[in-house]
């Protein structure tokens, strides 16, 4: 019973979140079929076919954020990734960040529920900046640039994923003892 509560507690509502986005775009084809329909209707197509790229994507996501609600739990994920997690957690952000594909925006809902399971801010920011590496463009830039110019590219830009989040715990810190909140 008592644990029936607490998970009531913890969940959350569903929020359809941009819907006032949704509104406008919707608003701005309507004008556009009565100014030119053609273009109305060559937008929309396109649109689709965007839309049937990304889908698979956040299915993915989707598929990623139910398997971690149901295998993870909250302390588990705050042992990896939370404030105990030490340079663990920094690497597994990196190389999560490294290895991770697609938009980033498809990303946002799992990192999301990380984030309420006890992930740091600071290893969102690791992960977000190290997905400026991308594996599969790599051999691509050692052909154009050579060896060199990759590897140290790609060092710095994890060096500057560490330098970020700590720089956001250091601003998320000032404030927690200024007392402002945010």
């Amino acid at each position: 019973m008592t644990k029936n509560r607490e998970n009531k507690k913890t969940e959350k509502p569903f929020s359809f979140r941009g819907k006032n986005l949704l509104v406008l775009v919707i608003i701005c084809y309507i004008v556009l079929f009565f100014v030119n329909s053609q273009l109305a209707v060559d937008s929309l197509q396109k649109s689709g076919k965007v839309l049937a790229k990304i889908l698979p994507i956040f299915g993915l996501v989707i598929v990623f954020t139910a398997s971690i609600n149901y295998f993870l739990r909250p302390k588990q994920i705050a042992k990896h990734l939370g404030k105990e997690a030490g340079i663990k957690g920094w690497l597994w952000s990196m190389a999560g960040g490294v290895i991770s594909h697609g938009p980033i925006y498809a990303w946002f809902p799992l990192l999301e529920d990380l984030r309420e399971h006890g992930m740091r801010d600071a290893l969102i920011v690791v992960f977000i900046y190290a997905r400026a590496i991308k594996v599969p463009i790599l051999p691509i830039m050692v052909d154009y640039f050579g060896w060199t110019f990759t590897l140290a590219l790609s060092f710095y830009i994890l060096v500057g994923s560490i330098l970020q989040g700590w720089l956001l715990e250091l601003f998320e810190k000032s404030i927690k003892n200024r007392g402002d909140g945010y």
